[in-house]
Order: structure tokens, then sequence, then C-alpha cells
């Protein structure tokens, strides 16, 4: 079965102001295909470094995607790189000259000279037009690797990658297929997950497991790779079988839709609304929850009050309760969600309060309040690491209680 490498080309990949999306959307697209890629390397505008990367992934590989490096200046050297590293020349094609000139009279300019670098073809290459720009790409099939040659600008590679290449590949691939399946699970540390479901994954070498934490969750990705669409399924399918149980509801998600998405389908499905309140989180909470479009048919609106003068004032939290208890404690968690409730007439109310640091001795302390039409409850939690983890586990801990709430009922 075939895989890939992509080859990100420019010096501006490699600072932090500029970012490579396109080998996400080829990914995307060659995985579509069944294509697996291996590996992505960005290298910068250096010749012999570009003919040394191109040299090491032809000899690995059966599919080759390089990106930038078309353009009309000295450091656009793509296509020289790739001339080297094949021993062929570089052929002047008159008839694509002639295409970007006349590129250049529709928009009322005149071209300059050195466009005429960008009509030079890798010797036995296919010409892939360029519908946005003046950079043609190039197919060159050569000792069993097919290469593209696709200009930098998204805009210009997506339209040419799906209408020119993607039939291209369609027509030299073998049968291949791969299928995939995403849990996403909170509520357990990484290390207790992988302890749980190794020994089932381990049992099928042919499925890839891969275990991510972000942002305070843990994603369990399965992907199978097989000569056809049937097979891939079968197997994964099967391992996800095993698996799904011994997670049991710390899945929120199987086919990649966010918690706070969960959540939100979950109050329309009972037309229920929400509103919170926050110290800790300062408003991320909220923010979370509106990141889904159409939050507004559930979501009423929130409360940050950082100061103990703006729980007693805006949720009616008793003077005496934050004197007695202090505000991160869990009476006052509660009253903070049970005062959101009432103040905004919601059906449920969530409220966050804690010490997100960075410092002091209760750093990662936080209580997560949570009223319900028929009881209101709160909840005690320790998060390691610094100011922005302990607020991503809250705001995390916060939605799924309510979650479990919302599936419970």
């Amino acid at each position: 079965m075939a895989d890939a490498e992509i080859i990100a080309i420019g010096s501006e990949l490699l600072t932090p102001q500029k970012v490579d999306t396109n080998s996400l959307y080829l990914t995307d697209q060659l995985n579509a295909l069944g294509v697996e890629v291996v590996r992505k390397t960005v290298v910068g505008d250096e010749r012999e470094r570009l003919m040394d990367t191109i040299l090491s992934a032809a000899s690995r590989c059966q599919i080759m995607v390089l990106t930038g490096g078309l353009g009309p200046t000295e450091d656009d050297l793509t296509r020289d790189a790739v001339a080297s590293a094949l021993g062929r020349t570089l052929v002047f094609d008159q008839a694509i000259c002639d295409q970007i000139e006349a590129r250049f009279r529709r928009f009322g300019r005149t071209m300059s000279e050195i466009n005429r670098r960008q009509a030079y073809l890798v010797e036995g290459a296919e010409i892939l037009a360029n519908e946005r720009g003046t950079a043609p790409g190039q197919w060159i099939e050569n000792d069993g690797v097919v290469f593209m040659l696709l200009p930098g600008p998204p805009n210009e590679l997506k339209p040419m990658f799906e209408r020119q290449c993607l039939p291209r590949l369609e027509k030299v691939l073998p049968a291949q297929a791969i299928r995939a399946r995403q849990f996403r699970c909170v509520g357990i540390p990484e290390s207790d997950l992988d302890q749980l479901i190794s020994p089932v994954y381990k049992q099928y070498p042919a499925v890839a497991t891969t275990i991510l934490a972000v942002s305070g969750e843990i994603h369990v990705h399965l992907r199978a790779r097989c000569p056809n669409a049937d097979a891939a399924e079968a197997l994964v399918a099967e391992v996800a079988a095993k698996i799904e149980p011994l997670l049991g509801d710390r899945i929120y998600s199987r086919n990649g839709d966010s918690l706070e998405k969960v959540v939100g389908d979950l109050l329309l499905a009972r037309r229920a609304h929400l509103s919170v309140a926050e110290s800790a989180t300062g408003g991320l909470l909220g923010g979370r929850i509106t990141n889904v479009p159409g939050s507004s048919n559930y979501f009423l609106g929130g409360f940050v009050t950082y100061s103990e003068e703006m729980k007693t004032k805006l949720l009616g939290v008793p003077p005496e309760m934050l004197v007695e208890h202090t505000a991160v404690s869990e009476p006052v968690a509660k009253a903070m969600a049970e005062g959101a409730r009432a103040r905004t007439g919601a059906d449920y109310g969530l409220s966050i309060t804690g010490y997100a640091g960075p410092d002091g001795e209760k750093i990662g302390l936080v209580f997560i309040g949570l009223a319900a039409p028929d009881s209101s409850e709160a909840r005690r939690v320790q998060f390691p690491g610094n100011r922005e983890w302990v607020r991503a586990f809250s705001i995390n801990t916060a939605l799924d209680m309510l979650r479990r709430k919302l599936q419970a009922e």
C-alpha cells in the first residue's frame, strides 16, 4: 500500500510567524484515498538541503507532495531542486509563459522578466494548471514515485489538488482504504486510560492506536488501513467494540464533537436553559459554551464575580457564608450556581470558584457547583499544573458534571 510524505518549502515556515496549514489539508485528502502520510518535513530555501530531503523521502515513500517554492524569485528553488535530485533538466515552456503574461494583462499589469522562471518544467513533467495564480504545478512520475509540486498559497493549492491531482492519484493508487474511530474522554488521567485499554489494542498491531492529552481531555484515535473499506471498517469496529465498555461513561463523544457541543445538544433535547457563574475561570466557561453556533437557544448568560462583593451583589451569596467558609468552598460554589439559576430563570446553573494561581499554597483547589431543578450539589477537585491548565481542567470538569446530570435524567 502506498505511503506519502509532505515537504513544505519556505524559510518563513521555520519562523513563529508562519504556520504550515497546507499539510493538514493534504493529509486529510490523502487519508480519504487510503494513503497514510508517514512524515512531514519543513525545509528552508536552501537548494542542497532541499535536494537531500527529496532524495531521502523518495527512498521511503511512493507519493511525495512538495508545497511552495514555485514563485518567480531567486529563493523559489523547488523546480531546480527536484530536477537536480531526479537527474533531469529544466525545460522552458513558451505556452506557460504566454498564459502567465496574459494573466498579467487581464489585471492591467506588465509581466516582469523574472516571472519567466515559472514557465520552466522539470523534464517529463505534466502541467497542473493554476486557476488562481501564476505558478503552475507539476506532476512527475519517477522510479515508482509520484511527485506533486504544488504552489504554497492555500487558495491556489487546494483547487489544484482537488481538480487535477486527485483524479490522477485515483488512477495510479492501489486498492486501499483507511477507517477511523475516535473516543473523547474526560475524568481519567492519560496513564490510567492507557493502562485500562492497552491489553486490547496490543492484540491488534494492524490498528494504529493513539492516545492524546488535549487541554484536560483524553482523545483515543483508532485507525485501520486495509485493501478495501469494508475490511478496514470491520477491523477498527472490532477494536472499538472492545475498548468502549472499558471507558464507559468517561466517553462523552464518539464522532469528534466537543464537550460543549455535546452538553448543548443535551440541553436542546430537553428544551432546557443554562446560566453560569465564574470566579477562577473569569468568563472562559461561558466562552466555551458560546463557541457552539446556536448556543443562544439554550445559554442565557453568565456572571463573572471575581470579588466577594460581586458574589453577594450579583448572585446573592450570603456575606456570612463567605466569612465562615471563604469564597473558595463547597457552600459558596453551590450558592453561586443557585444564584445564577435563580437570577436568570435558567433550568440549570453551573459555577466555578477556585485558586488558579500562579501564587499561593492552594493552587489548583477548585469547587464546581451545579444547580438543577430538583437539587444542588458541589464538587471539590484538585488540579495539577499552571494557571492555564487549572482553568482548562475546571471548565472540562464543570461541563462534564452537567453532561452526566443531563444524561442521568
